[in-house]
C-alpha cells in the first residue's frame, strides 16, 4: 500500500495496488467463447466516457435523471440518517450525485471515494475538497468489486459507516455477483453500518429499450468504440461497417441485454489470431439487470441487510434504498 498527500487540497490517497486487467488476455478470452462477451468495464476508454456522458443527457435515458430528482426531494431526509458518518462511494466517477446530499448537510462528514483509476479518483476527490471547505476526503484506489479492507484510519475507526452505491450499477452485476458484492459491502462497513443504493425497476419494454437504443444512436456508438478501441490498442481489424447494435429487454431474466452483432459472416484479425463470426451472431457487452422492490429488499436481506426506507419517483421506474446493518 502507498501513502500519499496532495499538499493542495489536503485528499489522503491510499494506492492498493489493484491488479489491472490484461486488455488483450482478457479480450481474447471473451471472443473465444461459444458466446462471445467482453466485460463492460472496457467500454470506458476516454471517448466511451464521453458518449456514457452524453447518453445520460438523452430524453430516453430516464436513469440518471430520475435518480437525481429522488435524492434531491429527499435530500434532507437522507443527510439526517447518515449524518456523523463516514460516507463511503463507490465507483465514486464525477461524484455529481454526492453533492446533492453534501448540499443538504450542515456539517461536512468524513468522504472515502473508491474508484479503481487513480487519476480519476484523485482528481474527483480535489474537485470536492475545493467544492467544499472542511470536507475530509480521503481517497483508496482499489477493486471496489473484491473483497476490501479499509486502512487502518484512526479518523474513521469510532465511527459508523455509510456506504453509496448510486446508479443502479448493481444492475451490470449477475444476481450471484450482485449477492456477493453486497456480503463484502457488509463486512466492510461492519455492524451498525449502512448502504444508500440506487437500483432501476422493472418496467415496459417500450421505456426500457429506447433508454440503451436510443433514437440518435449514441447508445450504438457507446457499444461500437469497444471495436474502435481494440483495434487502436490491440492491432484488430474490425470493420465497424460490419457490424451494428442492439438492445433488447429479456422479460425472463428481467434485464436489459446488449450486443455488437455482425452483419455477415466473417473473420476478424487481432494479431495472428483469427476470430470467426457467423452472419447474425452475437457478440455481449453488458447486461443491466432490473428488480422489483421485493426482490431487491430479498436480495439484501441474504446479505444481511435490513431494509429501512425505500425512495421512488412518481412513476415508480426507478428505487434509492437504505439498507442497515443490525
Amino acid at each position: 500500500m502507498t501513502i500519499t498527500l496532495d499538499h493542495q487540497f489536503g485528499v489522503q490517497l491510499y494506492d492498493l495496488h489493484p491488479p489491472l486487467d490484461d486488455f488483450r488476455t482478457a479480450v481474447l478470452h471473451g471472443l473465444s467463447q461459444p458466446e462471445k462477451t467482453i466485460s463492460p468495464k472496457f467500454l470506458y476508454d476516454k471517448r466511451g466516457a464521453e458518449l456514457f456522458d452524453a447518453i445520460c443527457t438523452l430524453d430516453e435515458y430516464y436513469l440518471t435523471r430520475t435518480e437525481m430528482r429522488i435524492l434531491c426531494t429527499h435530500a434532507q431526509e437522507i443527510a439526517n440518517l447518515i449524518k456523523d458518518g463516514v460516507f463511503i462511494e463507490f465507483g465514486s466517477g464525477s461524484s455529481q450525485k454526492i453533492r446533492i446530499l453534501l448540499d443538504a448537510m450542515l456539517e461536512m462528514p468524513t468522504y472515502i471515494a473508491l474508484d479503481i483509476s487513480k487519476q480519476h479518483l484523485q482528481e474527483s476527490c480535489q474537485n470536492l475538497v475545493e467544492a467544499y471547505p472542511g470536507l475530509k476526503a480521503i481517497a483508496i484506489c482499489a477493486d471496489y468489486t473484491q473483497p476490501l479492507q479499509l486502512p487502518e484510519i484512526a479518523s474513521i475507526q469510532p465511527k459508523h459507516k455509510v456506504g453509496f452505491f448510486p446508479g443502479s450499477s448493481i444492475g451490470n452485476l449477475e444476481p450471484d455477483e450482485a449477492l456477493q458484492f453486497l456480503k463484502n459491502t457488509a463486512e466492510l462497513l461492519g455492524s451498525g453500518g449502512s448502504l444508500l443504493i440506487g437500483v432501476d425497476l422493472q418496467k415496459s419494454a417500450t421505456i426500457l429499450e429506447p433508454a440503451y437504443d436510443d433514437a440518435q444512436g449514441i447508445s450504438a456508438a457507446f457499444a461500437l468504440n469497444l471495436l474502435t478501441r481494440i483495434n487502436r490498442d490491440l492491432g484488430a481489424n474490425f470493420d465497424l461497417n460490419q457490424f451494428s447494435y442492439h438492445a433488447l429487454y429479456n422479460v425472463n431474466h428481467g434485464r436489459i441485454e446488449m450486443y455488437i452483432v455482425s452483419r455477415q459472416k466473417q473473420t476478424v484479425c487481432l494479431g495472428d489470431v483469427e476470430i470467426q463470426f457467423q452472419e447474425g451472431e452475437q457478440l455481449r457487452t453488458e447486461y443491466s439487470y432490473k428488480y422489483t422492490i421485493p426482490q431487491f429488499e430479498a436480495l439484501a436481506a441474504q446479505a444481511g441487510f435490513d431494509t429501512k426506507q425505500v425512495w421512488t419517483d412518481p412513476n415508480e421506474w426507478f428505487s434509492v434504498h437504505y439498507l442497515h446493518l443490525p
